[in-house]
């Protein structure tokens, strides 16, 4: 199978981001997956056939290290899912921790900007010009969850990003989008059968549905060809207290 172009997924090792390599590459692409832990890398890498680069996205000479060798490995890259992120534990907003601020913003807004801006300037150099960035958002980038400011601040902030780099890339043929997902089931969202924090303080369990829908839609956005592009998609179980939140 002829390759579809070079892909590149953050917080490729588990979760989201591994459904999505996964994804990718079955559909032909050849993909790069990036994760801390340099062993569960290696792994993954060796057991389905992805290029592996260790990185910690919230350093930023690390995140440009890691486009230097995919240049060097693959001589050009098409697509970023942005994909990298993190949760804080329920806090009430005037007992939130600044060290826990800080760590939110530093992984899912700072560290989701230096792999942009990095797959941006590569994307602009190369010839032929142009790609696709995919920020995964959330769908707490619209509507928050109670006890959730920094998590809620950091995702409201990716649309911004969205926007910002969709606007400015198109004098160079690249394409930004955001997928926001609510409750795929993954390991992080294994505990909301048993029960959610509301919004009027109760607790109630809450619908997921399965990962696959997250990597069609994904697969979707990616194959479009780059004079088009899904600006914003929301994909979420039916029955989730979403709309109407609060």
């Amino acid at each position: 199978m002829k390759s579809k172009g070079i892909a590149l997924v953050t917080g490729g090792t588990s979760g989201i981001g591994l459904a999505v390599a996964q994804g990718l590459s079955s559909v032909g692409w050849t993909v790069v997956i990036c994760g801390r832990r340099a062993e569960l890398v290696t792994h993954l890498a060796e057991t389905h056939g992805f290029s592996g680069m260790v990185c910690d996205v919230t350093d930023p000479n690390a995140v440009s290290d890691m486009f230097a060798s995919i240049g060097k490995a693959h001589g050009r890259l098409d697509l970023v899912f942005n994909n990298a992120g993190r949760f804080a534990p329920a806090t009430v907003f005037g007992d939130l921790d600044v060290a826990t601020w800080r760590e939110m913003i530093d992984t899912n807004l700072n560290g989701a900007f230096y792999v942009a801006r990095e797959a941006f300037r590569m994307m602009r150099a190369q010839a032929p010009q142009g790609g696709r960035i995919i920020n995964n958002g959330s769908i707490s980038a619209y509507m928050p969850r109670p006890q959730a400011a920094s998590y809620t601040a950091s995702k409201h902030a990716i649309t911004g990003l969205t926007k910002a780099i969709s606007l400015d890339g198109r004098a160079f043929n690249i394409a930004c989008g955001q997928i926001d997902i609510g409750n795929a089931a993954t390991d992080m969202t294994s505990n909301m059968s048993a029960g959610s924090l509301q919004a009027n303080g109760s607790m109630a369990p809450e619908p997921t549905f399965d990962v696959a829908h997250v990597v069609d839609a994904v697969r979707y956005m990616a194959g479009l060809p780059l004079e088009a592009n899904v600006q914003f998609m929301t994909v979420m179980a039916t029955t989730m207290p979403y709309i109407g939140r609060g």
